[in-house]
């Protein structure tokens, strides 16, 4: 078992981890709820992995008393994850409650089944009616400049307001660049969780890293295409290694490198001023 010094240590990693994970996460309109419900049935599906004794998967005692979660959540989480159901397919963030019940809510229909377009404001069938009913505590005015912003609704001329989609999306991203980031941090922590927690008579796997606390912001540009250039060279000397270690039968191990730019986030840098000033 972690001292408490190292658990604390541990969070505070975890938590300066999370802070790029949370801003993609916001962007695309995922809940704290939803990661939560991810997180909770990660818990539990490494813990039955990874815990077993002699390769077999870990009882339901077990992973109850290694991830404090109860029995009963981890016989349902595990039987959820067997069959790749949605933990909580009901649950979905304000704004989306809202379009929900643009969409469905009788009252906030047109005679043709669809959505009408509602006035701002009004005692009865209009949107801030539509967001006290659904999203209760959220200033309607705060919610209309988000949906705005999502373009999930238009303003028309004569005022009124149209939705133009059915769930709240803040920011669309290209679908395959979200798998390659969720590949990339996967492979990133399973090499530091390696190098953490591997045996003493282990070899650690390369991680290494090359950084400079001040160089002059002119030269990012610079600094970008250098790395471009060397950086792509690198790697196309590692991918013919691999290529001339291919596995003939086609059954081996994943094995690469990867390279990635560091930069100071601008959350980061807006952070640091306002606390120095």
């Amino acid at each position: 078992m972690a001292s408490e010094a190292t658990r604390s240590r541990i969070l505070d990693a975890l938590g300066h981890l999370l802070e790029p994970v949370v801003l993609v996460l916001l962007k695309c309109g995922v809940t704290w709820r939803e990661f939560s419900d991810l997180a909770k049935a990660k818990f539990v599906q490494v813990a039955t992995e990874e815990f077993g004794i002699r390769g077999r998967p870990t009882n339901a005692s077990r992973v109850a008393i290694l991830t404090g979660i109860d029995r009963r959540d981890v016989r349902k989480l595990r039987l959820a994850i067997a069959h790749r159901r949605p933990l909580d397919p009901g649950f979905m963030s304000k704004p989306s409650q809202v379009l929900d019940g643009w969409f469905h809510d009788g009252e906030f229909l047109a005679p043709s089944g669809g959505p009408r377009d509602l006035d701002l404001e009004g005692e009865h069938g209009s949107f801030t009616d539509l967001v006290r009913r659904y999203a209760p505590g959220i200033p309607p005015v705060a919610m209309l400049k988000q949906l705005k912003a999502a373009a999930a609704i238009q303003e028309l001329r004569n005022g009124r307001l149209r939705p133009i989609k059915r769930a709240y999306v803040p920011r669309a991203l290209n679908e395959n660049h979200i798998r390659l980031w969720g590949s990339v941090l996967n492979d990133i922590g399973t090499t530091w969780e390696h190098n953490l927690t591997r045996a003493q008579e282990q070899p650690s796997w390369f991680e290494r890293r090359a950084i400079n606390l001040s160089v002059d912001r002119k030269d990012v540009e610079a600094f970008q295409s250098f790395l471009e250039k060397e950086g792509m060279a690198f790697l196309e000397r590692v991918d013919d290694w691999l290529s001339t270690h291919e596995s003939k039968s086609g059954e081996g191990t994943r094995l690469g490198a990867g390279l990635y730019c560091i930069q100071e986030p601008r959350t980061r840098r807006a952070r640091q001023r306002s606390t120095s000033s």
